[in-house]
């Protein structure tokens, strides 16, 4: 197969963290026989230091032109410590989003054997959770009109959302189910919010052309609950964009470090693939950001494409990584591997799975990993 592949490394840890999927999908290519091919591009703060637009419109193009969108992140410190900035990178993100239509995010949240001792959670509530978290992103509170009163004093957030916008996420999130173990859970605060009980309407109308998939509902307060008490309950969980956004970051807790969560957004013609945990300037440059999450969003790419070996693949190699504690120091404290080791590591098992003779020495003076 051959894609073609934008590059939105963006700002703060993404280029480091992209450069590492890469490298998994380079080796996956000469693997497999693909030919992937690679196309940059800017976005978010460094977008806004060079063309004063945090997308900009040839970033945009080049997103529509080619098959998939590899992501990094966004953000900058002079951009979060003044919230007056008229233009800033997060609005890159937002526009990408509503330009290639992708309504759905796609989190998964497992937690790995080799790292319950990393969760601050007690190991017997995280053991065996496995979660699927589809997020509408295109509608909601975060796209809705927008006001500040003329004295700057009162402010107000419109969040909205059609049937339409809602149906087209739950059919997804349904199929997903099936894949799965059979349960949707939807997260919304029908006792309180009109919005949210469109949402239940909504998803039980279209619940009953999927008889297979039990249905439960939760209020997003007592979700954020149950997502401590009990994470493992859940199988598939769906929500609106603000909600969806809370919970997720809430379940990269119990994995042990928010750098393994990947995700992927997308809609009917467009995808993009990305690490969830932001920029991390204070990582800049350092060789501790964890490169993981962005690698397991490489394979949610391939999976997209129904390149299911090679998905594994990189899975794969991502679990031998933490069996043999060959991680950052978010996971290692005492012997960790810089970002770019890590992902040789990945990389030469994608390219040896069989040969699993590892040399601990070569691997942290950087030389090839496996002999």
């Amino acid at each position: 197969m051959k894609l073609d592949i934008a590059v939105l490394s963006g700002d703060g840890i993404g280029p480091e963290v992209t450069a590492q999927a890469i490298k998994a999908l380079e080796a996956v290519a000469h693997s497999f026989d693909h030919t992937f091919i690679f196309k940059d591009a800017l976005v978010g703060a460094i977008a806004i230091d060079k063309t004063g637009n945090p997308l900009p419109e040839e970033t945009l193009q080049l997103c529509v032109d080619t098959d998939a969108v590899l992501f990094g992140a966004i953000g900058d410190p002079k951009y979060d410590n003044n919230p007056s900035a008229p233009v800033r990178p997060e609005q890159g993100l937002l526009k990408l989003r509503k330009e290639l239509g992708l309504y759905a995010n796609i989190r998964p949240v497992k937690a790995y054997d080799t790292l319950i001792d990393k969760s601050p959670l007690k190991p017997e509530i995280i053991t065996g959770t496995d979660i699927s978290i589809y997020r509408e992103l295109t509608g909601g509170i975060y796209f809705g009109k927008k006001e500040l009163n003329d004295e700057g004093t009162v402010a107000s957030d419109l969040c909205e959302y059609s049937k339409e916008e809602i149906e087209r996420i739950t059919h997804l999130a349904f199929k997903a189910a099936q894949k799965r173990r059979n349960k949707l859970t939807l997260v919304d605060k029908a006792n309180v919010l009109e919005s949210s009980r469109l949402w239940r309407k909504v998803v039980t109308e279209v619940a009953k052309t999927y008889p297979d998939v039990a249905l439960d509902f939760l209020f997003v307060d007592n979700a954020a609950m149950q997502m401590i008490l009990n994470p493992s309950q859940f199988d598939v969980i769906l929500t609106e964009n603000m909600f969806g956004d809370i919970i997720s970051d809430e379940a990269s807790v119990i994995g042990g470090s928010i750098g393994l969560l990947a995700s992927a957004s997308v809609g009917d013609t467009c995808c993009m693939f990305e690490p969830i945990h932001g920029s991390y300037p204070q990582a800049t440059g350092k060789g501790i950001a964890n490169p993981i999450a962005a690698i397991l969003s490489a394979a949610m790419l391939l999976e997209h494409f129904d390149l299911l070996g090679e998905a594994n693949a990189i899975r794969d190699a991502v679990e031998k990584a933490l069996e043999l504690n060959l991680t950052t120091p978010d996971l290692n404290k005492v012997n960790p591997l810089t970002t770019e080791k890590v992902g040789d590591f990945i990389a030469d098992y994608i390219l040896n799975p069989e040969d699993s003779n590892i040399n601990f020495e070569n691997i942290h003076v950087g030389q090839s990993t496996i002999i």
